[in-house]
């Protein structure tokens, strides 16, 4: 049975952005007074809210950081975008092929709409995503709490249970499963051990995406063999 909806993390999932702005990241944390590498960044961020990077910075500087140091941040940052960001390989395919079968899709990220609408711009996705991105700074808590999830499925007027998100986050991954959502997790660059325990069904190739969701010949042909 085909979804009723499918969710999609924006990055990491959609663009190619942890890469570019973990790197800016742990520069940007460095130079604030404390070291920390881009896989450390990696490791303990993805899938939060800039503002989660940021409380957990200053509580173990044991200070605030400067007044300035998040608009410095996202200045960098979307700069290295505007040069550097492409968009997943094999989603914009994946996409056409799931809305060719009729199944409505929509985007459920940590980051705010100001950035989804800069990274989705630049890489030809928005296009697909009108009208349906939503933010974690539309509800109380962000992953991995439901909140956003279930706010994304009530939106698009469908039930928690009929969606399926498409995550490549630990804690993406575990607001899914908290929402009661099947969760495909993208495992290209993520451990797909820890997804696994999280409680993802792992795949590392896009193309494979609507297949895994029922949808066209790879499915047809899974359920052949």
């Amino acid at each position: 049975m085909l979804p009723a909806l499918v969710v999609f993390d924006c990055d990491g999932v959609l663009v190619d952005s942890e890469t570019i702005a973990n790197r800016i990241m742990a520069e940007c944390i460095t130079a604030a007074g404390l070291p920390i590498t881009y896989e450390d960044c990696r490791s303990r961020f993805v899938g939060g809210t800039l503002q989660r990077v940021i409380d957990t910075v200053e509580q173990w500087l044991g200070r605030p950081l400067p007044p300035d140091w998040k608009a410095d941040f996202e200045t960098r940052r979307d700069a290295a975008f505007r040069a550097e960001l492409q968009p997943v390989p094999g989603v914009a395919a994946a996409i056409e092929t799931i809305r060719a079968s009729g199944v409505p899709i929509c985007v459920a990220s940590s980051g705010n709409l100001e950035k989804m609408d800069l990274t989705l711009g630049l890489t030809g996705l928005k296009e697909h995503f009108e009208g349906r991105i939503f933010s974690a700074t539309m509800v109380a808590r962000g992953k991995p709490h439901p909140d956003l999830f279930l706010f994304a499925a009530e939106q698009m007027g469908q039930m928690p249970e009929t969606c399926v998100v498409v995550e490549d986050s630990l804690l993406g991954t575990a607001a899914g499963i908290a929402a009661g959502m099947r969760v495909l997790a993208y495992a290209a660059e993520t451990d797909s051990d820890a997804l696994t325990a999280a409680g993802g069904q792992t795949f590392t190739d896009m193309r494979a995406l609507p297949g895994l969701l029922g949808i066209g010949a790879t499915a047809r042909m899974g359920a052949a063999d």
